[in-house]
């Protein structure tokens, strides 16, 4: 354990840093799994719905840090893709 204040201070804010990071990629996630979802079921309207929400959550991830913004590209690239593959 720590001993000196300032890295006391500094295991607190990083853990309040890890659960932020944390809740934001778990809401990432279960927003490609929705628009993976709708791709599954060929539903077109659904999916292109999905994706519009994912991909502000991938960017708004991208510029809080938890994502590089050449994953985050990537992901929203390949959720793009599936849900352009839907005839």
């Amino acid at each position: 354990m720590a001993n000196i204040k300032s890295a006391k201070k500094r295991i607190l804010v990083t853990a309040t840093k890890t659960e932020r990071n944390k809740a934001i990629k778990s809401e990432v996630k279960t927003c490609i799994k929705k628009v993976e979802a709708a791709v599954a079921n060929n539903d077109k309207a659904a999916a292109e719905e999905a994706l519009v929400l994912a991909t502000k959550k991938i960017e708004m991830a991208a510029t809080k840090g938890v994502y590089h913004k050449n994953n985050a590209s990537r992901k929203i690239s390949r959720l793009a893709k599936a849900v352009a593959k839907i005839a």
